[in-house]
């Protein structure tokens, strides 16, 4: 797991060396976050968890660039292997380019106080991890329209088509899955970063996710529609020093329902549905 996190991150140096050179601006930052109330599926609801993550976001000719990679370490409530001590690690990469539709067609796509301009967004999701249970190594492609709205900052809500599949391994039965791929299945997605008019340096920052069913789950069970917000009121403490948007600290709150598809009404249990306080803070470069 640790040669494929350093994988990981390696890779996702040299994707944000690439596009930082080829990008009209850049904003990119390294973060850390904590909470002691995240949830796993079959599992318990108090896993505490150490996040560290890399952040890129960048704009060029035709459009925008989004990537951010998570590492992710769990305590002993969320085991790397059955009986273990040693709390389970992930990593999970994100990445999303957003085709400015104005820019390509020339026409104004605008209606101003309403909407700023449409696009479109393809990219995809990859993570690998290896907890007792399901060693998770999901795969997943995206696509669709994006609508960004005439707002203070930037809110852009995307429909989205998903192609899932993943192949996990459960080290309690011995049993590994061969790659299997859910029913492709429609996302409703919204981004936002909009300054609070309470005359401070603070932001309403966050994304949520509301994902249908995927059909059915590689071992014959029905997949339950998921609901995944995640929301952070964040300080410009660099304002203090006059260097404005550089260092960040918050709280965030997570509200995540039906996680990974596992309803948490059957046999996913509590574990499927997580409300998880995190403390956050970014350093921006």
């Amino acid at each position: 797991m640790q040669s494929l996190s350093r994988i990981a991150l390696a890779a996702s140096l040299a994707v944000l060396s690439m596009a930082s050179q080829a990008a009209d601006w850049s904003d990119t930052s390294i973060g850390y976050r904590y909470g002691s109330k995240f949830a796993e599926p079959f599992g318990t609801n108090n896993i505490h968890k150490n996040i560290f993550n890399l952040t890129h976001v960048s704009g060029y000719s035709y459009g925008t660039n989004f990537f951010n990679v998570d590492l992710l370490m769990s305590d002993k409530n969320d085991p790397a292997s059955p009986g273990s001590n040693n709390g389970a690690q992930e990593a999970y990469v994100v990445y999303r380019h957003t085709l400015d539709l104005s820019k390509v067609t020339g026409a104004n796509l605008s209606y101003p106080g309403v909407v700023r301009n449409l696009g479109l967004t393809a990219g995809f999701d990859w993570n690998v991890k290896d907890d007792a249970g399901y060693n998770s190594k999901k795969r997943m492609l995206v696509a669709g329209p994006t609508v960004m709205f005439d707002v203070p900052g930037f809110l852009n809500v995307s429909l989205l088509q998903l192609w899932e599949s993943n192949a996990p391994t459960n080290e309690y039965t011995g049993v590994a899955t061969p790659r299997y791929s859910y029913d492709a299945h429609p996302m409703l997605t919204a981004a936002w970063s909009i300054p609070v008019p309470v005359g401070l340096p603070i932001s309403f920052e966050g994304f949520a996710n509301f994902i249908a069913g995927k059909g059915k789950n590689e071992f014959g069970g029905q997949t339950a529609p998921e609901t995944n917000i995640d929301m952070q009121l964040m300080y410009d403490v660099g304002t203090l020093w006059n260097t404005p948007k550089k260092f960040k600290v918050g709280f965030e709150y997570q509200y995540w329902k039906n996680k990974f598809g596992n309803s948490y009404k059957g046999a996913a249990g509590d574990g499927a549905f997580a409300k998880t306080p995190m403390i956050r803070a970014e350093y921006h470069f």
